[in-house]
């Protein structure tokens, strides 16, 4: 087994930061999951149990290859008027996104899972409304022009830490949901297994 006792089942540099960040060393362990077809066979979920049911499976993919490990796993949805919506694969398709959430609300649920062992140790979820402020087409090419790569790498073609906070006019919920961990909870439920960064109980070299 690892010396690492804590794994992030998840590529998201950022996740891993805000945890790095809050004091804890984590194993980086992407899942090797189809999320598309187990989002399909749930249909029927909300935007919150949907993005439980993506997080906790994820972080089970990775526990069943790290016996003894406690595997957090993270995912984000973003709703706008009922209707889930996933990252662009492209420029194309992020124009497309932005067009549609301008002079709207949208919601983006972000969850996280810990398990071991098969087991689910906890589960949460937080969530943030944002409110895009109206935005013409020489406006949104603007915005691409000078987000780059964020345009396909969020959930909702936008950093809201970089030039997207731009794009908003009203955001009501955390920055760390936004970002994609409801990280205080979680760090409750981390503190309550053991891995707590003042006392060093449960933690591991990276």
């Amino acid at each position: 087994m690892s010396a690492t006792r804590l794994i992030l089942a998840s590529s998201s540099p950022i996740r891993r930061q805000m945890l790095e960040q809050a004091g804890l060393s984590v194993r980086v362990e992407p899942a090797k999951l189809d999320e598309r077809a187990l989002e399909a066979s749930h249909a029927q979920a909300n935007p919150a149990q949907l993005a439980i049911l993506l997080a906790t499976a994820k972080a089970q993919e990775v526990a069943s290859r790290f016996p003894g490990c406690l595997v957090i796993g993270a995912d984000q949805i973003l709703e706008h008027h009922g209707k889930v919506l996933h990252k662009a694969l492209d420029r194309a398709q992020a124009q497309a996104k932005l067009t549609r959430l301008q002079d709207s609300a949208h919601s983006l649920v972000s969850a996280g899972s810990l398990v071991r062992d098969g087991q689910l140790v906890w589960s949460g979820t937080t969530s943030a409304r944002l409110v895009m402020r109206a935005l013409n087409a020489q406006q949104i090419d603007a915005y691409l022009d000078q987000a780059g790569d964020a345009a396909t790498s969020s959930v909702g073609a936008y950093r809201l830490e970089e030039c997207g906070a731009s794009l908003f006019e009203q955001i009501e919920g955390d920055s760390f949901t936004i970002l994609g961990l409801p990280l205080l909870a979680l760090l409750a439920a981390l503190r309550a297994e053991g891995f707590d960064p003042f006392t060093h109980q449960g933690l591991g070299s990276p």
